[in-house]
C-alpha cells in the first residue's frame, strides 16, 4: 500500500517520487502556479501539491476537473514547504482525476456548514474537518478501551442484542418480531400470542448487556462488554439516541470501592490516550469549541476550554461523596437559595439533574466527583441494598461540562434480597429465573458500571449533540442512510 498523507507529512524532502491519493479540499491559482490542498482522511492536516503551469508537464486545462471534492492521484517529489503549517509540500509532476465532483452540485464547499445541514448529508460529512476528526477520535477511543481491559486481564464477552428481559425495568424497548402486524395470533383475552413468534416469546433489542455480563463474570472473573444497545425513548434532546454503544465491565469479588477505583483509572487512561494519540484533532476541537463559546451569553459560557477540561480530568483525584452529603451541599448552595437552579433541591430522594452534578464538579469540589449510596427508589433493582434499608450501593461518576458520565453499582448478590427487589419492581420472576439462579450457586460480591461511548465522545471532543458522535445516528423520526 502507498503511504497515507499522515505518513508522507512526516517524511523528509527527497527527489524520490511520492504518490498522494486523496480528495481535493481547495484549489487556487496564482501567477501560473496551482496550489491544491489534498486530504485522505488519515489526518486533519492537508498536504499541499504545487503545480507549475508554465513550461511544465501540467497545464491549466488539465486541472479543469480538479475541484473541491474530486478524487485525485498526484505524483511528485517532496520539497521544503514555502508556507507555514507543514514541513514539506508536494512538487507535482503528474495529476490524475480519479473521480470528478461537479462543482455546481457538490454539497460540501470550502465554507462553514451547520451541523444540522451536515446531518442531512451524513454520507458525505466524513469529508469535513469536524467529522474526520470525530471519527478518528472515535476509532482511537474504541481501540484504547479494548487495550485498557486486555492489558488488565479482562475478557471481552459478546452479550446478546436480542433479549427477553428488560435490564433497567424502563419498558422503553424496541420489539423484535416476525408476526404479521396486520393479523397477529391472539390469545383468548385478545392479547398477542407471542408463543407463535420466532423465539416463542416476546423479545426486544437490548438496553444493556449487564445482566448477561454478570453471568460471565461469575466464571471468568473479569469481563467487559462493548456493543450496541437500544432504547425506544421518544426524546429529542441533544444527549439521547435510540441506538448507542455501551462499555460495561463486570468484576467478581469487587465491592463498590474497587468499582470506583476501576472507573477512575479507566477514564484517566482514555483521556491520556486521547491526548497522546489525537493531538491534532483535539487541538482542532479545542479551537472549534472556543469559537462556539464566543457566540454564547456570558453566563452560559464554559469556564474551561476542551483541553483544559481533559487535563482537569487527568490531573485531579476524583472526589468521593455520598448522595446525602451532596444533597445537603446543593440544598444549602447559593444557586439553590437564590432559585437559580431550574430544578430546586428541596426534598431528599430527588433525582439529581445535570445542573446539580455540574455545580458539584465545577463550582463546589472543583474536581471530578463520584456520588455513592443513592436512594433505592431512584435506582435499578439489581443494586445492593445498604444496611440502612434506604440507600443502595450505587455510584455515578460526574465530569465537567456534562455531569454523569459513568453509572454503576455493587450488585445485589443475596438471593432473598434480590428476589424481594424483583417483586417490588414488578418484574415477572419467570423472566429472571436464570439471573436469580446465579445467586443460588456460588454467589459472590461483584460490581460493574456502564459508560455510554457516544456520550463519552461528546465529553472528549466538546461536541454538543450526540447525533454528531455516531457515523449514522438513530434518533426519533430519523433512520436515514
Amino acid at each position: 500500500m502507498q503511504p497515507s498523507i499522515a505518513q508522507i507529512l512526516k517524511m523528509s524532502p527527497s527527489s524520490d517520487p511520492v504518490v498522494v491519493n486523496g480528495w481535493v479540499r481547495t484549489k487556487r491559482t496564482s501567477k501560473n502556479v496551482a496550489f491544491i490542498a489534498v486530504n485522505d482522511g488519515s489526518t486533519i492536516l492537508n498536504i499541499q501539491a504545487v503545480a507549475d503551469l508554465e513550461g511544465g508537464a501540467i497545464t491549466e486545462a488539465m486541472l479543469t476537473d480538479v475541484t473541491t471534492g474530486a478524487a485525485v492521484r498526484i505524483t511528485g517529489n517532496l520539497v521544503p514547504s514555502q508556507g507555514s503549517g507543514q514541513a514539506v509540500e508536494l512538487k507535482a509532476q503528474k495529476i490524475e482525476v480519479l473521480g470528478a465532483a461537479d462543482p455546481e452540485k457538490y454539497p460540501l464547499q470550502p465554507k462553514k456548514h451547520s451541523l444540522e445541514f451536515l446531518r442531512e448529508i451524513a454520507h458525505l460529512r466524513f469529508r469535513t474537518n469536524t467529522f474526520g476528526a470525530m471519527f478518528r477520535i472515535r476509532h482511537a477511543m474504541a481501540f484504547a478501551i479494548h487495550k485498557f481491559f486486555n492489558d488488565r486481564g479482562f475478557f471481552y464477552v459478546h452479550t446478546p442484542i436480542i433479549t427477553g428481559s428488560d435490564c433497567e425495568g424502563a419498558g422503553a424497548m424496541f420489539r423484535v418480531t416476525t408476526l404479521d402486524p396486520k393479523n397477529p395470533p391472539l390469545n383468548e383475552d385478545g392479547s398477542v400470542d407471542f408463543s407463535k413468534d420466532f423465539f416463542g416469546k416476546s423479545t426486544n433489542l437490548t438496553v444493556s448487556g449487564q445482566l448477561e455480563g454478570e453471568l460471565a463474570a461469575m466464571s471468568l472473573g473479569r469481563i467487559y462488554t462493548f456493543g450496541p444497545t437500544f432504547r425506544a425513548e421518544n426524546s429529542n434532546t441533544s444527549r439521547h439516541a435510540a441506538e448507542f454503544w455501551m462499555i460495561e465491565p463486570e468484576v467478581a469479588f469487587a465491592d463498590l470501592t474497587d468499582n470506583m477505583d476501576l472507573a477512575e483509572e479507566f477514564l484517566k487512561y482514555l483521556v491520556r490516550y486521547a491526548l497522546d494519540n489525537c493531538k491534532d484533532d483535539l487541538e482542532f476541537f479545542d479551537k472549534r469549541l472556543a469559537e462556539e463559546e464566543k457566540t454564547k451569553k456570558q453566563e452560559e459560557r464554559s469556564e474551561m476550554g476542551l483541553l483544559q477540561k481533559l487535563h482537569f480530568m487527568l490531573e485531579n483525584k476524583f472526589e468521593r461523596v455520598t448522595y446525602t452529603e451532596a444533597f445537603e451541599i446543593l440544598k444549602n448552595s447559593t444557586p439553590n437559595k437564590k432559585k437559580k437552579f431550574q430544578y430546586p433541591v428541596d426534598t431528599w430522594g430527588i433525582d439529581l439533574q445535570s445542573e446539580h452534578e455540574r455545580y458539584l464538579v465545577e463550582k463546589h469540589f472543583k474536581k471530578p466527583t463520584i456520588l455513592t449510596d443513592y436512594p433505592k427508589e431512584i435506582k435499578a433493582f439489581y443494586m445492593r441494598l445498604n444496611d440502612d434499608g434506604k440507600t443502595v450501593r450505587a455510584m455515578d461518576v460526574l465530569a465537567p461540562g456534562i455531569g454523569e458520565i459513568i453509572g454503576g453499582s455493587q450488585r445485589e448478590e443475596r438471593y432473598d434480597m434480590l428476589k424481594k427487589k424483583i417483586e417490588e419492581f414488578k418484574i415477572p420472576e419467570e423472566s429472571m429465573w436464570w439471573y436469580l439462579e446465579t445467586r443460588k450457586y456460588g454467589t459472590a460480591v461483584h460490581s460493574g458500571f456502564g459508560l455510554g461511548f457516544d456520550r463519552f465522545l461528546m465529553f472528549v471532543t466538546g461536541m454538543g449533540n450526540i447525533r454528531d458522535t455516531a457515523p449514522f445516528p438513530r434518533t426519533t423520526g430519523s433512520a436515514e442512510f
